[in-house]
């Protein structure tokens, strides 16, 4: 019997193990390669972070004409020279009030009326109490005549005289009683009412009709002021200067006013009056500008900013309607000549300009930089062109 071939049966080893051998292989090879190149890419990384310097910029600006003369700055608050809060002398309830807010007013125009009907009547009282205190005299003068000349001629006796006389004294001096009564009822009917003590505008409506107003509100249900009066032709800015910068401040120093408001429009100006006192707790000197033309759109309490500029107009005339700075901090020496570092995709990248004048805080620039750019301020002494940046606040 022939024995069965069992040779198809066998396991061919050796293909396997190679199989086996290249798959420990590549293991190897990415357990030993992965970590490599990760460690090259955190090398790279750091090193890219580490060279990238951060440093803070400004910007290139473009200046007025008037803002490249500003010597100095200040801001303040629109107030009325001329304001008064108008109230009654008299204690009484409010019968007639015809303004509202905004109107205009002429000097002595009555704004307001206290309800007087009983002062009325005790003035008239008074007039009839004048009269007959003036018939009365009349009567007892031409007495007192008659009785002088009966004396001189022996007519009557020297006693009937002198009671005409004292009777005749009496009654001048009750003539004269009575007229101050009237004066005084009038002035007492006149303080009901309440005028406007300039030509104005009223700012501010204090009471209604039907309230109790008393001179010194002497109550919380009373008012003391009507309303609040203010001449628009006297506005001017009172503006807080700093201590350490009121002595390049002198009066007649030409000014800019700027509403902020109005931001847009630029109000010509002058230093009216340098208050004599300072304010110790802010440190401070109230410095008053006068405007030199107005209109209707300055009101008074707006908040403004001033701007002092230079004595010498001359040179203001001579100059371009607009400069071009940056700020002084982005200005630096190399190789004798003035350069600025310009931001450009978060690189620093050098440029030589071309400076002017200085204006505070900034520097005319002719040529090399254009407005809106933004430039390193106080770059790194090894600070190079081309050097990556990164802008802090």
């Amino acid at each position: 019997m022939e024995k069965p071939d069992l040779s198809a049966l066998r396991i061919e080893r050796d293909d396997e193990f190679k199989t086996y051998n290249r798959q420990r292989t590549y293991k190897k090879i990415l357990w030993i390669g992965i970590p490599i190149i990760i460690l090259i890419v955190l090398i790279i990384a750091f090193s890219s972070i580490s060279s990238t310097r951060e440093v803070r910029v400004g910007t290139v600006a473009l200046l007025t004409k008037s803002q490249s003369q500003t010597v100095l700055s200040a801001t303040g608050y629109v107030v009325a020279e001329r304001q008064a809060s108008v109230a009654s002398k008299a204690t009484g309830r409010l019968e007639y009030l015809g303004v509202e807010e905004g109107d205009k007013v002429k000097k002595g125009q009555i704004i307001g009326r206290l309800e007087n009907a009983d002062i009325a009547a005790s003035l008239d009282l008074a007039r009839a109490n004048l009269e007959q205190a003036r018939a009365e005299s009349t009567e007892t003068a031409l007495e007192f005549n008659r009785q002088e000349q009966l004396l001189a001629t022996g007519s009557t006796t020297r006693s009937a005289f002198e009671s005409s006389q004292a009777r005749y004294l009496s009654l001048s001096a009750a003539v004269k009683s009575a007229q101050a009564a009237v004066k005084s009822a009038e002035v007492a009917l006149e303080n009901t009412f309440i005028r406007a003590p300039f030509d104005g505008t009223v700012l501010t409506k204090h009471a209604d009709v039907g309230e109790i107003v008393a001179p010194f509100a002497s109550s919380a249900s009373s008012r003391a002021a009507i309303v609040d009066l203010a001449d628009m032709s006297s506005l001017e800015v009172e503006a807080d200067v700093s201590e350490s910068n009121i002595q390049r401040v002198v009066v007649g120093h030409p000014c800019e006013i700027i509403l902020d408001a109005y931001p847009s429009v630029r109000y010509e100006g002058a230093v009216k009056k340098i208050v004599p006192t300072a304010d110790r707790s802010r440190a401070t000197v109230l410095t008053k500008v006068a405007f030199k033309n107005i209109d209707q759109n300055v009101l008074p309490e707006m908040s403004a900013r001033i701007n002092f500029l230079q004595m010498d107009t001359t040179k203001v005339s001579a100059q371009s309607d607009s400069t071009v700075a940056v700020p002084n901090a982005a200005l630096v020496m190399k190789d004798g000549n003035q350069i600025v570092f310009i931001v450009s995709e978060n690189q620093a990248m050098l440029a030589s300009v071309v400076t002017g004048r200085k204006l505070g805080g900034l520097t005319e620039v002719i040529e090399g930089v254009r407005v809106g750019q933004k430039v390193v301020l106080s770059p790194p002494s090894n600070l190079k062109d081309g050097d990556r940046i990164k802008i802090t606040e």
